[in-house]
């Protein structure tokens, strides 16, 4: 798997397009998402240790927007539930490309290629949406949830981990400035900063944890609440 620097938006760029999970930013994905998400390690290590506290015998795990497969190689290595393969999701199919080359002897792990909508999810016993929620359209959200719902097993956990909003004024505004800061800490430029910002403005919509409750409550989900947060980045678990 490549592990090279991320400078895509180094360079002045004329016309900003927008944000798409191509080949350019599978290559450089993983120092990407280390170098723009605060506390990622921390969500992806913790993803394989709730992975093996609700995994069952005889079950599926999924990862619904898997990228490169941290969540799912994380899962890989905690679960030791029997019989419980992992189904990696994700419609980029330079993601996907990478995630399968990577994999070698790691059998239990199934990457598809597909719009994680139109995944039938049966027998589940942990789900993992691993800010992937927040490029799915609002309209969508709340039939998505559901069926994962429906797919989940009885104490089945869903583990959504997204970028938040929030309603308070000063909060977003001190929220943003201070992942501004955590990027700047990791050696980005106010430029880079700004020209990603723009390519993400109209594909990454977050929302409020209330609006994610109320959302994953209506879902059927019985309890929801936020295991990690830093800054506007939060992890939360929905039990069935």
């Amino acid at each position: 798997m490549n592990n090279l620097k991320d400078s895509i938006y180094a360079n002045p760029v004329a016309n900003i397009s927008r944000f798409q999970f191509n080949e350019t930013v599978a290559n450089v994905f993983p120092d990407m998402i280390q170098r723009s998400v605060p506390g990622y390690q921390v969500i992806i290590s913790a993803i394989g240790l709730l992975a093996a506290r609700f995994a069952q015998d005889d079950t599926s795990c999924y990862d619904l927007g898997c990228s490169l497969g941290a969540a799912s190689l994380s899962m890989h290595e905690q679960i030791k539930a029997k019989n419980c393969p992992i189904i990696a999701v994700d419609n980029s199919k330079a993601m996907v490309k990478q995630f399968q080359q990577h994999l070698k002897t790691k059998t239990n792990i199934e990457v598809i290629c597909a719009d994680i909508r139109e995944i039938e999810i049966k027998n589940a016993s942990v789900v993992v949406l691993n800010f992937t929620l927040q490029f799915i359209p609002l309209e969508d959200r709340l039939a998505f949830l559901k069926r994962i719902y429906q797919g989940l097993l009885p104490n089945g956990i869903l583990i959504l981990s997204e970028k938040l909003k929030f309603d308070d004024e000063k909060q977003q505004h001190l929220q943003t400035d201070m992942h501004h800061a955590f990027k700047k800490s990791q050696g980005y430029s106010a430029l880079e900063i700004s020209q990603k910002r723009s390519a993400l403005e109209t594909v990454l919509i977050p929302e409020t944890f209330h609006q994610h409750q109320q959302r994953l409550t209506q879902a059927g989900f019985s309890s929801v609440e936020v295991w990690f947060q830093y800054f506007n980045f939060a992890s939360m678990v929905a039990l069935k």
